[in-house]
């Protein structure tokens, strides 16, 4: 049956269905291996997030079902097809994309981070941004060196 000849339950439905796209930053999307084989199982997963939701019967509940993993569909597409894959860094004298850092604030605390891709970056799993402030302080930094970040200091103590 044609959609024109269905009835919407309410503008409520439609306008669920037009979710907006999942903004991509204007950044270069550098990955290591592991953002990208990351990025391709999410891709993977929101296809099969579609098709299931593809196969609701009831227009209204399968349009509803089917926003999410179409955003999601879109954005991850894009995001493989941009990924540029960065090698990981065969030197620790320098900090580079890719590398894990560790550092001492000047409040005593030490802290140690993989700089990664922003789609693979997690904080609370010790990963962030190569464009995060932290990161971009740290980038070209070696062992012993001083870094500005803001009003504070951060000391790099390893690079592996």
């Amino acid at each position: 049956m044609s959609v024109a000849f269905t009835k919407e339950e309410s503008a409520e439905t439609a306008s669920e269905t037009l979710l907006p796209d999942r903004p991509i930053s204007p950044e270069p999307n550098l990955v290591t291996e592991a953002g990208l084989k990351a990025l391709h199982a999410q891709l993977d997963a929101a296809r099969k997030a579609y098709d299931a939701a593809s196969a609701i019967e009831d227009v209204n509940d399968r349009r509803r079902e089917a926003a999410s993993p179409l955003r999601d569909l879109r954005y991850f597409t894009q995001r493989v097809r941009t990924a540029e894959l960065i090698p990981a860094p065969v030197q620790t004298d320098a900090v580079a994309f890719g590398s894990t850092v560790t550092f001492s604030r000047d409040d005593g605390r030490t802290q140690t981070y993989r700089i990664v891709g922003e789609d693979e970056a997690d904080p609370k799993a010790g990963s962030i941004s190569y464009v995060s402030p932290l990161a971009r302080a740290l980038m070209g930094k070696a062992p012993g060196d001083v870094a500005n970040l803001g009003d504070r200091e951060i000391e790099i103590i390893a690079i592996s």
